[in-house]
Parts: structure tokens; C-alpha cells; sequence
């Protein structure tokens, strides 16, 4: 085994995971639910920066029954978002991950991101 060569690859996946993770953190995905009255947008790390509530989801006739339709329809845009985070994830980390799964001591995964 040439220990130059693997020191090489082992650089160049470092570099490679540093551009994955970049990306991922400048990254923004939308999540939607009830037609588009709630947008949830997530970064590629799966924190929520922006919750927006369009004004015809609110309901002034029936409002502790807008609240709680305006709650599930939240809950339902966050998880819209969740999955779109997951597969952007999966797009940019899957590779290395798989990469990193035949390394001694790797672990097969990545920390603290979901589904690696």
C-alpha cells in the first residue's frame, strides 16, 4: 500500500467535504402545505430561517380552529422542508459518505447529519 498515495486521497477527500459542507450551509430549500398558505425555508443543514403564513390561512370567523389548521399546516411545511433537506444531503454528502463507509475507523456515516 503506497502511503503517499492514501494520504493524497485522504486530502482530496477532506477538500471534498469541506465544498459539500459549504454548500450545504449557503443552501436554502422551501417546504409548502396547504397549497402554498404555509412556506417553510430551511438551510442545507436543516435549521429553520423562515416561517410565512399567507394572511387567507387565517380564518377571524373560527380562530381557535384557524390556529390549530395554521399549527398542521406548519408541522406539515416543516416536514416538506425536512425531506427536500434530506435528499439535497444525500446529493452532496451521499458520495463521500459512501467514500468514507470503506475506510478503517470511519464509522460508515456522518455525525450529525440525518440519514448519513
Amino acid at each position: 500500500m503506497d502511503m503517499q498515495a492514501l494520504l493524497q486521497q485522504a486530502q482530496q477527500m477532506q477538500q471534498q467535504l469541506m465544498e459539500a459542507q459549504q454548500e450545504l450551509d449557503e443552501a436554502r430549500v422551501e417546504g409548502t402545505s396547504g397549497g402554498g398558505l404555509v412556506t417553510v425555508t430551511v438551510n442545507g443543514r436543516g435549521t429553520v430561517e423562515d416561517v410565512t403564513i399567507d394572511p387567507k390561512a387565517v380564518d377571524p370567523e373560527e380562530p381557535a380552529e384557524s390556529a390549530q389548521t395554521i399549527a398542521d399546516l406548519v408541522l406539515a411545511a416543516v416536514r416538506d422542508a425536512e425531506s427536500a433537506v434530506e435528499r439535497l444531503q444525500q446529493e452532496k454528502m451521499g458520495p463521500l459518505n459512501d467514500a468514507l463507509g470503506g475506510m478503517p475507523g470511519a464509522g460508515g456515516g456522518m455525525p450529525g447529519l440525518p440519514g448519513m
